[in-house]
């Protein structure tokens, strides 16, 4: 079955630019983009569905390529203490932080973790998302990584979203291995990635690379071992400190390293030349009250393809909106919004390892796409919160909410 969608016009994202074509239209053949071009052009047929788009900006669906949406509890709690002059170490000390997020997530049942992402992933979804990554590591034992990753599946089979699921099971220590962080890596490597893999609940393995989570060599062991489970890497990076973790993920050929506020030129060169994404992200810049930037000249002079995404967690980046973090990646990171808008689709759906079918809206690609009434494409990036008038089509059917 073709439709046609016509009377608009489409910021394509192809190489990751505007790539514009004015009084557009497009061809779907079921899932797919079949043909895309002027409207002067439209090849002749017969066409199940005709949809007039009204005028409309249409981009490819935004990708959010790094969440952690799935978890337990509440932490606004801590940030009205933190407000309040209380230290993050204090706070730690009784028991909050990433703790009281993992105690929170072990206690919830695998229902009640579905119940409350599913709340958080439908904001994602009206602000035109249509494909996002969810992360574990709220878990940090078998039982529980796996309750977490079955969530992620259980949100792409009931909401109109592709989801990509991503092992972090070393995203902190838990209490049970306190002092202990190099029995933990054995205990991911030997046991838990093997039987999450065997079940199929992880596309993609992350770690947190940094002087409060894990070393480069501890890291190390975890990406070796995804590599013989055929699995891609990814990696939290440079967020704090310099470790030169981007470089470790670069040799690696990781889908992306993230953060990477203290990532240094050679890191960049590095990154580049293995064709890692640099996915930035603002919310957490913000919500930490951060000042030190990425260093967006070094990743722009070697040519890094950058990612924007959310970061969607309960403690450092409580944000439930793509386009708000492109507004943010213009002000505080100083991209432009045709920067910013690659950055929430080519380039996310690169850092996914989706970029052959995903993130712009070319013939061949899936159908996802977005039609805004807009005035032009850097609206997007324009608008500080609310809801913008659209109609959003997943898989070439119109899932509107």
């Amino acid at each position: 079955m073709k439709t046609l969608w016509q009377h608009c016009h489409v910021a394509t994202m192809a190489e990751g630019r505007y790539s514009i074509i004015e009084d557009a239209a497009m061809v779907t053949a079921g899932s797919l983009i079949e043909w895309i071009g002027p409207r002067s052009q439209v090849p002749t047929g017969d066409y199940a569905q005709v949809y007039d788009l009204q005028g409309a900006w249409v981009t490819p669906g935004l990708i959010d390529c790094h969440t952690h949406t799935v978890f337990g509890g509440n932490r606004s709690g801590e940030f009205e203490q933190r407000l309040e002059g209380v230290s993050y170490a204090d706070i730690a000390a009784k028991g909050g932080g990433i703790a009281s997020t993992v105690r929170a997530t072990r206690a919830a049942t695998e229902d009640e973790l579905f119940a409350s992402a599913e709340k958080r992933l439908r904001s994602l979804l009206r602000d035109g998302v249509t494909t996002v990554e969810i992360k574990s590591g709220y878990g940090l034992d078998l039982a529980n990584e796996r309750k977490m990753l079955r969530v992620a599946r259980r949100l792409g089979d009931a909401l109109p979203v592709s989801v990509r699921a991503t092992c972090l099971a070393a995203h902190a220590l838990p209490p049970e291995y306190k002092d202990r962080a190099d029995d933990y890596i054995e205990h991911i490597c030997n046991e838990m990635l093997p039987a999450l893999a065997a079940e199929g609940l992880v596309d993609a393995v992350d770690a947190f690379c940094e002087y409060l989570a894990f070393s480069p060599e501890q890291v190390e062991r975890v990406f070796k071992v995804a590599q013989q489970l055929g699995l891609p890497v990814k990696l939290h990076a440079e967020q704090l400190s310099s470790l030169h973790g981007s470089s470790l993920a670069a040799r690696y050929h990781a889908l992306s390293a993230d953060h990477l506020e203290f990532m240094t030129e050679e890191d960049a060169i590095a990154m580049a030349a293995a064709g890692t994404v640099a996915v930035l992200l603002p919310g957490a810049f913000y919500f930490l009250r951060e000042t030190q930037l990425p260093p967006m000249e070094a990743l722009r002079k070697h040519g890094v393809k950058i990612a924007i995404a959310s970061d969607l967690n309960p403690g450092t980046s409580p944000a439930l909106s793509v386009r708000l973090m492109l507004n943010m990646a213009c002000t505080l990171f100083r991209m432009t919004p045709e920067e910013a808008l690659a950055g929430a689709t080519q380039h996310a759906a690169t850092a996914l390892g989706m970029g052959d079918t995903h993130g712009s809206l070319e013939a061949g690609k899936v159908a996802d796409f977005v039609a805004w009434q807009i005035d032009r494409p850097a609206d997007l990036a324009y608008w500080l919160g609310g809801e913008l008038d659209k109609r959003v089509v997943r898989h070439g059917a119109d899932v509107t909410a």
